[in-house]
């Protein structure tokens, strides 16, 4: 009988010489780039905006984030898909589509939201006069998101890799200009978001027309196709948004906006491990899609014993992480942020079951039964409600920490069994002989 150690360390081997684990490595090099840029940030930002100010810039990124599936209802997420439908579509013209769609949603976004500003505000703690900024950064995020994905469904890493990283090298620079420079203080953060977001989803668009890449057209039944599988994943969205933000809302509310803004730099630390497993996503979910293709069992079984190389693989490097990071914060941050620490470690673990989620999920994409999503991330979401007004009230701001990490292993779990459901994968059958190559 082989040995299972070395079937471990074959498959390993495998792994680090594949196309794959190549393409995951440069999504990855990116996106670690991609918050090592801002990360250094830190020690600037942390000394010239205060703890409240920061709670500022997060509540208006919970905002950005609510309303951005209202805008594009997750139609770029649809042409991803429809990318692999294997000629159903003619794709500059499914773009165009989308485009259009997105055009007009965002504007009649910005209408209905006017009326309901000063309720907005009130709930949010938020000032009204800068409720405006909200659509505008959520519209062009939007279009930014549609340039990346037309870059990731082409397998195009460094082109993906350089714009989302000009983008991020912009923003910091404009944060420095309004903050450290015009001393602007949470409203510099916010307006120089505004500007360079603006500006990334221009020069998105104008790549794509070069490249030829869309048609500026509209199909009706394109856009069916494409709100058929979007809309059905809005509970999902919104669901998966309040898991990350609905905790900075209680904290607000039940603790106070100076802790809103402690909790948000422990928060961006903990989240380097989601980035790390969005990476890894990028490369994964096109790889996986033409292994599904092929549609052999021996693939298959090879895909899981990879999945669970990568689920020890994460859980490890997350706790290493959690417990080397506050050394290192400890000599980045100002003073008055020295308690975000505290923070990292259920946070990370927290994103380590985001990372295995990730792994999971994807067999309900491909099957397009994208619906039954909604049954495990809403009831999630509620679950996330609960145990953060009941932590936060019993353990206070680490609460929302803590409730963090058990929604994302409920959620994980759930998804996993929906998994199974919805495509057949041999998840407890993998140990049977392989004979194809990865």
């Amino acid at each position: 009988m082989k040995n299972p150690t070395s079937s471990v360390i074959a498959l390993g081997s495998k792994i680090f010489k594949s196309s794959l684990f190549r393409a995951a490595g440069t999504y990855g090099f990116f996106s670690l780039l991609n918050k090592v840029i801002p990360f250094l940030l830190l020690p600037v930002m942390t000394r010239y905006l205060t703890p409240r100010d920061y709670g500022y810039t997060a509540v208006f990124s919970v905002m950005v984030a609510l309303i951005t599936p209202f805008i594009g209802f997750n139609t770029p997420g649809a042409y991803v898909r429809a990318y692999y439908a294997q000629g159903r579509f003619e794709m500059p013209r499914y773009l165009g589509t989308v485009f259009c769609f997105v055009v007009v949603s965002g504007i009649g976004t910005s209408c209905l939201l006017y009326p309901f500003r000063e309720l907005i505000g009130q709930t949010f703690s938020f000032p009204v006069a800068w409720l405006w900024s909200v659509p505008v950064v959520a519209t062009a995020a939007s279009f930014v998101l549609l340039t990346l994905s037309s870059w990731r469904v082409r397998e195009l890493p460094w082109p993906y890799g350089l714009f989302q990283n000009s983008q991020t090298l912009a923003g910091v620079t404009g944060a420095i200009l309004f903050v450290v420079v015009l001393g602007m203080a949470w409203q510099g953060r916010i307006l120089s978001q505004v500007i360079v977001t603006s500006l990334f989803a221009f020069l998105g668009i104008c790549f794509i027309v070069k490249n030829k890449w869309i048609t500026l057209s509209f199909d009706s039944k394109y856009l069916r196709h494409a709100l058929c599988f979007g809309i059905p994943l809005i509970p999902h969205s919104l669901s998966g948004i309040l898991n990350t933000s609905i905790d900075r809302v209680f904290i607000t509310h039940m603790v106070g906006m100076a802790d809103t803004g402690l909790y948000t730099v422990g928060y961006q630390i903990g989240m380097i491990i989601n980035l790390i497993a969005t990476a890894f996503n990028q490369a994964y979910v096109p790889w996986l899609y033409r292994k599904l293709n092929e549609d052999s069992c021996e693939i298959k079984r090879k895909i899981v014993k990879m999945t669970y190389v990568y689920f020890g693989a994460i859980l490890l490097g997350t706790l290493f992480f959690s417990f080397t990071a506050p050394y290192l914060m400890r000599l980045m941050l100002g003073a008055e942020f020295k308690e975000s620490s505290r923070y990292i470690l259920w946070i990370a673990l927290g994103y380590a079951f985001n990372g295995m989620y990730f792994m999971v999920v994807s067999y309900i994409f491909y099957a397009e039964k994208t619906a039954f999503l909604a049954l495990a991330t809403v009831t999630g979401a509620l679950i996330n409600i609960v145990l953060n007004y009941f932590l936060i009230k019993s353990n206070g701001a680490i609460g929302a920490a803590q409730a963090t990490t058990l929604t994302y292993f409920f959620i994980f779990l759930m998804v996993w069994f929906l998994s199974t459901r919805m495509y057949s994968m041999p998840w407890f059958d993998f140990w049977k002989k392989d004979r194809d190559n990865l």
